[in-house]
């Protein structure tokens, strides 16, 4: 899973045997019917207490290219809109959605439709800045008829499909301007409910909202949380595989876990709370500029990526950029990385400085399924770059 479209296309895919591991079996079907199962989960916010979506219905359907006003839709909806604030979903933790009766078959399409904010409920969709007051969260039109997603899913008769939205609520929060609106523009990731993750420990004193830890494969991230008060961390579900876990923090040196082996039915310990990883302070240089498009809003992303020594892609960060403006701006560490292979859960990681990515920095661009690069940049502490980006 590794699909990151700003209007929330995303891919999971699956096999009979598969869904039987994650939580296959009686699912209350027939011989003609089976039941997908959802639940929601989310990765962790940037600058934001309180990110509140307004679910209004599930659609899902076996013709990928099918209309919202086309037949064959089958629908999990709500008798009033199912109200969630999405910060509440990190660190594993899931909310139900419910269940669908579905024919067997393959299903290829769903969409997320949301309520809109009206005059009765102006902030039933809605987001609290730290440090600032609940706003608005204003909704495209094309969210509230649906929000595609392609998937691939198979319903067995009589089987449960278990299935989660994680819904990445940092990338999909927009700032617009200086006028202080927010517009949410989903990126949602459909991943079967797997039992496997990751778990571990960062020292206490970056347990403090701003610390991200993902797992990523090919520089993409597959899942991301931030630790809780303790410093604990738990990514799941992920799928079994081989990953870099990736830590990062305001002001300090990211850490980065190479070859983290992630099993079946199995959360793997990466450390102890005892030998939480510590990460080291670090002065910042600045990335920054402008996206430019032919349509308004802006509807565009910047990542700021590194290549490890061993020739590994990781994300450093990666957010939306400003809907009106089109600005970005990245507060990046000018310290190496520091890098640890993997060893059996719980075993002592020793990293070491990679001097291949000190202030050493690739940025990308995507817009309407595009994609740009430029770098690699080298930042100074305390200075600034000026990349632009166009797409026609």
């Amino acid at each position: 899973m590794n699909i990151q479209h700003k209007l929330g296309a995303a891919l999971a895919s699956v096999s009979l045997a598969l869904l039987a591991a994650c939580g296959g079996g009686g699912g209350g079907g027939t011989a003609d019917t089976g039941t997908l199962g959802l639940s929601l989960t989310d990765a962790p916010s940037c600058g934001y207490d309180h990110v509140n979506v307004a679910i209004q219905k599930i659609r899902v359907n076996q013709s990928s290219t099918a209309s919202d006003t086309d037949a064959g839709w089958t629908d999990l909806a709500f008798s009033t809109p199912k109200r969630v604030d999405l910060l509440t979903l990190t660190n594993g933790v899931l909310t139900s959605l419910g269940q669908i009766p579905l024919q067997v078959g393959h299903y290829t399409q769903m969409r997320l439709v949301l309520a809109a904010n009206d005059s009765t409920n102006p902030l039933l969709n809605s987001v609290m800045p730290t440090g600032g007051s609940e706003v608005a969260l204003d909704t495209p039109s094309g969210v509230q008829t649906g929000l595609k997603m392609n998937v691939d899913i198979n319903i067995a008769a009589n089987q449960l499909a278990d299935f989660v939205l994680d819904f990445n609520a940092c990338k999909s929060v927009v700032s617009a301007g200086n006028s202080g609106k927010y517009q949410l523009k989903p990126v949602v990731a459909v991943t079967p409910n797997f039992i496997s993750g990751v778990s571990g420990y960062v020292d206490a004193s970056l347990a403090n909202g701003n610390t991200l830890v993902s797992v990523q494969q090919g520089g993409m991230v597959v899942k991301a949380t931030a630790p809780d008060a303790t410093g604990k961390f738990l990514l799941q579900p992920v799928a079994p595989g081989s990953y870099d876990l990736v830590v990062t923090a305001p002001g300090r040196a990211s850490e980065v876990v190479t070859g983290l082996t992630v099993t079946a039915s199995t959360v793997t310990l990466l450390n102890a709370s005892a030998t939480p990883l510590t990460l080291a302070a670090s002065l910042s240089g600045t990335a920054a500029g402008t996206v430019t498009t032919t349509t308004t809003p802006i509807d565009a992303s910047v990542r700021a990526l590194q290549t490890l020594a061993n020739g590994d892609k990781v994300e450093i960060i990666g957010r939306a950029v400003d809907a009106t403006t089109g600005t970005y701006s990245y507060a990046l560490p000018v310290s190496a990385t520091m890098v640890a292979a993997f060893v059996a859960p719980q075993g002592t990681l020793s990293f070491s400085a990679d001097a291949a990515t000190a202030a050493k920095f690739g940025l990308e661009a995507s817009s309407a399924g595009a994609v740009k690069t430029a770098g690699p940049l080298t930042l100074t502490a305390g200075g600034a770059t000026t990349t632009n980006f166009s797409f026609p």
